[in-house]
């Protein structure tokens, strides 16, 4: 065996071989629909925001998050029994309903964004889901929301889907916010692709390469990055 082989025979650098499609299978969009076929289906309210949001802002809706995401934070928040959650991101409210309906009757969800119009969907699907009182919408630009909460760790699980320029700034906030144990989840790390380039085309691009390396070395977590729709990260509070 080469210094280039690991021990399966594959060759790469320091044991690390090529894409090994016996291991990593390509999402196809037959594969995907499998997927959403034995994920939890979403419910009527959350399949109308879906449905709401493509019509409403076609250009925009990329921002929500996919089908298999929703599900996913639910998940994650009965997981991890939170009670508190905090959202940097919100568009037109599907996670933070879908992470609203898995909280427990007295949790709270406390969640960011800048724009009325696009809340105003939110607003609507919670009220329809009554869960409208465990969320507490925050419209005005999220560092002075996170700056203005308690400096205690108790914050339970962090979803952050928002501007990729201000990441590393909102992570540095939260963190000493989350309690040991707690969970934060970052989406878009792949950034379209983009944080593989030699040089991203896009200042998002570039500022979640940097992100994702500030997150790598961060030794208040332990963090993993799944190849979930656009990229996510998972990272546990020590």
């Amino acid at each position: 065996m080469t210094d280039a082989q690991d021990s399966t025979g594959r060759t790469g650098t320091g044991g690390r071989g090529a894409l090994d499609p016996n291991q990593v299978t390509p999402l196809t969009p037959e594969l995907y629909d499998y997927v959403l076929a034995n994920n939890p289906p979403l419910d009527t309210v959350q399949r109308e925001l879906v449905t709401t949001t493509r019509e409403l802002l076609p250009e925009r809706a990329q921002m929500q998050v996919s089908e298999d995401q929703g599900p996913l934070l639910a998940f994650l928040v009965k997981l991890t029994g939170a009670g508190l959650v905090v959202e940097v991101g919100t568009f037109t409210g599907l996670s933070a309903l879908c992470m609203a309906q898995a909280l427990p009757p007295d949790g709270r969800l406390i969640t960011c964004d800048v724009s009325e119009e696009w809340t105003a969907h939110g607003r609507t699907a919670w009220q329809k889901a009554g869960v409208a009182d465990r969320v507490d919408l925050r419209v005005a630009p999220a560092l002075d929301t996170l700056r203005a909460l308690p400096a205690e760790p108790e914050i339970d699980l962090v979803f952050i889907d928002a501007d990729k320029e201000s990441q590393i700034a909102y992570w540095d906030e939260l963190v000493p916010r989350v309690r040991p144990g707690g969970l934060i989840v970052v989406d878009n790390v792949f950034f379209h692709g983009e944080v593989t380039g030699p040089e991203a085309r896009t200042a998002s691009g570039r500022a979640t390469r940097a992100f994702n390396e500030h997150v790598r070395d961060d030794a208040r977590v332990e963090s993993v990055m799944l190849t979930i729709a656009d990229g996510l990260t998972l990272a546990r509070k020590i």
